[in-house]
């Protein structure tokens, strides 16, 4: 083999291996992004707690979205004795569930909750008692370490839709995606799994909402749920605890 062959073997063998290491790259990307959605996983005895404001609180009843997971859990894991509490109030915001996490959350010794609040930390400024950003995201992060600091994980929703016009054009979405922000932000730093109802609610929307409806597809109002969405939200939910 003369000089030339030679090297433009070992530059083929070269190429070859940078391809390879590259592949190794992704599919090391892709195991690393498997393993962080999967973070959660359910067991025997599990204790969970869905915190949150109105939308919660409905969603208690039959075929609310607490009541979808609870049979759909108690179907797929038959003599596990897993325990669903639902606290959510109507009107809450961030400050009113630091105020009762205590009593409605800690004191239960949960495994898991999964906290869905900030649509009213947005909507309620039309009124002028929505919540400062500051303090959402402080407030936040309070409760997040204090469940935390009981051993209990924590599922972080992000707020969902006030309004199901596409492309920005309900009146608050450019306030509440700044509150979305700060919601990812706290997962992100506190190392909790965030469900991320928004961006699933705005994919949604974006290839089921043809005629630009501000309400009626997911929602009764532009907020709470209606039946498709709570199904929607169970499962959203579910794809959050690993199942």
């Amino acid at each position: 083999m003369n000089k030339t062959s030679l090297r433009a073997e070992l530059k083929g063998d070269g190429m070859r291996s940078q391809c390879f290491r590259s592949r190794i790259v992704v599919l090391s990307l892709v195991v690393i992004a498997a393993c962080a959605s999967q973070s959660i996983m359910l067991h025997k005895g599990e204790r969970i707690v869905f915190l949150g404001d109105s939308i919660t609180h409905q969603a208690v009843q039959p075929n609310g979205f607490v009541t979808l997971i609870d049979d759909t859990l108690t179907a797929r894991h038959p003599g596990w004795g897993i325990e669903i509490i639902g606290a959510g109030i109507s009107g809450n915001r961030v400050p009113d569930l630091q105020k009762r996490l205590a009593s409605d959350v800690l004191d239960k010794q949960p495994t898991l909750v999964v906290v869905y609040i900030g649509i009213n930390d947005v909507w309620h400024w039309k009124n002028n008692r929505g919540t400062t950003k500051s303090d959402y995201e402080n407030g936040l992060k309070d409760i997040v370490r204090k469940i935390q600091a009981a051993g209990a994980h924590v599922i972080l929703c992000t707020p969902s839709v006030i309004g199901e016009k596409k492309n920005g054009a309900n009146a608050q979405d450019t306030m509440l995606e700044e509150y979305v922000q700060l919601s990812r932000k706290v997962a992100r730093e506190l190392g909790c799994e965030l469900c991320d109802l928004h961006k699933a609610f705005v994919d949604y929307l974006a290839a089921n909402n043809p005629d630009d409806k501000e309400k009626g597809v997911l929602t009764r109002d532009g907020v709470h749920l209606n039946p498709l969405g709570n199904r929607f939200v169970a499962e959203q939910m579910l794809r959050a605890m690993g199942e």
